[in-house]
């Protein structure tokens, strides 16, 4: 019977070969022994009694733990051209920690991954992580440049004390890119469309092995640059405090925890308005939770005092200063593993920044005004459990207040001079920040099913409402996005299958038609906006599968939008149709 499931599981992976994506960020995921990755594993930092795993072996009398937070029901991927989710395969096998990958595809792909690392005398961990990737673009569908590049180099270091473990992270990341969504106007093949951002950072982390008053302790700085002289500092230093067991009886506890953050941003442009921000905002997070057996309920608030500034050319200077209160309050009852129910309000204070818009849509102009987005509540309920170790599921709804939504909004051409020899961004080619107060209604899941050992199926569902106090439109948010993913090893795991499957509804956004003002005799360009283009919607479906041929050597193959469907992930800006990627890795 095992068998057949295994060869049925099989069947299906490959008949999956006829889907469908757009360039993808192909990462190798590897067994690093690297701080993870926040959205999907993190320390809590809300009275849940943390063991970290890593002290000494000298310390390991000293009971600490970690808690697993789940993956969000619905992953934050990315759909441009150069971006996107990472397929390849990542099993629980033995990898060798250091390898180097090369492969090369259609539309000029190059990519290239590499991580070297290794452990000192003193407990020490150095290493270093590079990636490459680059296209040639649609050279068939554009008449001018769609090139795309992006690459990023990091440095890390792990180093165990006697108190409690340092991690510190420094990158660098380069991408280099060109305006070409233009469907408005005709250019010439050779108009300069050029994008270009640089980003450097450093992210540190003390965490202490003892939860006695200090948790960890973080910081993280970030300065982004881009080709139009854009200049943007990021800062924050957050301390987490807590005191756990301050009463303790049959199953019992009571502890408490105390966030406090201090973060700074400043943003200047040199383009058009010329806008300019800066914000400050200092925060504390108390909270209190009760706990009996594995149901809880944690009482607590986040208290943000904001400072902040916004001007630009065609704007006076604009100060506030404000205190933001929101509550932080989760119940959850949990007769056994298999149901757990939860409920509970938080809000939030989000200071947006050009560093974090750029990864959602990186054909913003290179002149936006920022504003913080403040969810003054956000109420939810839920169902999750884990049925046999085997099935693990996560359903819950919401219904959100938020003040200064951000939304995405087309640009139009920046002067009606009749002439095609503009700026890159002059083509009605660029997107702006725009902002709007309302209520967001969302119903989201997460399933994962482990049907055979070698066997991994997962899909995560959201679909979200918004109704909006001044805008028509909700611009370049669907309804419905959704990921399936799976992954299969064979072989006694030398041969590895991923798939991944992203499917997003229409999106709504503006448009512009740009014309002549007069045909006979023009002298200026006359544009014209539609406010609700439909964006269609997308199923983009990826493959990929490796082999191991020698312990230090194997060989891979990556295939991305696989039904060769050129969607637009903003309108104008079509991606890559099928692409099929090759190469060796070779571990060591």
């Amino acid at each position: 019977m095992n068998k057949r499931i295994q060869i049925l599981s099989f069947l299906f992976l490959g008949i999956s070969q006829i889907a469908f994506s757009q360039i993808k960020e192909e990462k190798l995921i590897l067994d690093k022994k690297r701080e993870p990755e926040v959205k999907k594993i993190e320390k809590k930092k809300t009275s849940v009694e943390t063991i970290k795993n890593y002290p000494p072996e000298e310390k390991s009398a000293n009971p600490v733990n970690y808690d697993i937070t789940n993956v969000p029901p619905v992953s934050d991927f990315r759909t441009s051209t150069i971006q996107g989710a990472d397929i390849s395969p990542e099993f629980n096998q033995d990898y060798q920690n250091n390898y180097v990958r090369f492969g090369m595809g259609n539309y000029g792909k190059i990519l290239g991954d590499a991580h070297i690392s290794t452990v000192l005398e003193s407990k020490m961990e150095v290493g270093a992580d590079v990636h490459y990737l680059s296209t040639t673009g649609l050279k068939k569908d554009y008449d001018w440049n769609s090139k795309q590049m992006g690459a990023t180099l990091g440095a890390f270091l792990n180093s165990y004390g006697e108190n409690g473990k340092l991690n510190l992270e420094v990158n660098y990341n380069l991408r280099d890119y060109n305006y070409y969504g233009i469907y408005a106007l005709q250019p010439s093949s050779d108009i300069d469309l050029k994008q270009k951002t640089n980003q450097f950072s450093i992210n540190a982390n003390y965490d202490f092995y003892s939860n006695e008053i200090l948790n960890d302790v973080r910081l993280q700085t970030s300065f982004l640059t881009d080709y139009f002289d854009a200049k943007e500092n990021q800062g924050a230093i957050a301390v987490n405090l807590s005191k756990y067991d301050l009463f303790q009886n049959d199953n019992f506890k009571l502890n408490t925890d105390l966030g406090v953050k201090l973060e700074t941003l400043k943003s200047d442009f040199s383009l058009l308005n010329k806008n300019s921000s800066s914000f400050f905002n200092a925060s504390l997070t108390p909270q209190i939770s009760f706990y009996k057996d594995q149901s809880y309920l944690k009482i607590g608030a986040n208290v943000n005092f904001l400072n902040r500034r916004n001007e630009s050319l065609i704007l006076p200077e604009y100060k506030k200063s404000e205190i933001l209160w929101s509550p932080k309050v989760e119940v959850l009852f949990a007769p056994q593993d298999e149901f757990k129910f939860y409920a509970g309000v938080y809000g939030s204070l989000k200071l947006n920044s050009y560093a974090e818009l750029l990864q959602e849509n990186p054909y913003l102009i290179s002149d936006i005004q920022l504003r913080p987005t403040h969810t003054k509540y956000h109420f939810y309920v839920g169902l999750k459990g884990d049925i046999d170790q085997s099935l693990k599921y996560d359903f819950s709804a919401g219904y959100s207040k938020i003040n200064q939504m951000l939304f995405f909004q087309a640009n139009s051409i920046f002067d009606n001079v009749y002439t095609l020899n503009r700026s890159a961004y002059n083509f009605a080619n660029t997107y702006s920040a725009i902002y709007d107060n309302g209520n967001v209604s969302e119903v989201k899941g997460s399933v994962e099913f482990f049907p055979l050992e070698n066997l991994d199926l997962s899909g995560e569902i959201l679909f979200q409402k918004y109704k909006l106090d001044q805008l028509d439109e909700v611009f370049n948010k669907p309804l419905v996005q959704a990921t399936f993913g799976a992954k299969y090893s064979m072989l006694n795991k030398k041969l590895n299958f991923g798939f991944k499957g992203i499917f997003v509804t229409d999106r709504t956004s503006n448009s512009f038609e740009i014309s002549p003002d007069n045909v006979a005799f023009p002298t200026a360009y006359v544009s014209t906006e539609k406010r609700n283009e439909k964006v269609g919607g997308y199923a983009d479906l990826n493959l990929s599968a490796e082999y191991k041929i020698h312990k230090n050597f194997s060989i891979f193959a990556l295939g991305n939008n696989l039904l060769n469907t050129k969607y637009q992930t903003f309108n104008g800006y079509k991606v890559l149709g099928a692409q099929i990627t090759g190469g060796v890795k070779i571990t060591f």
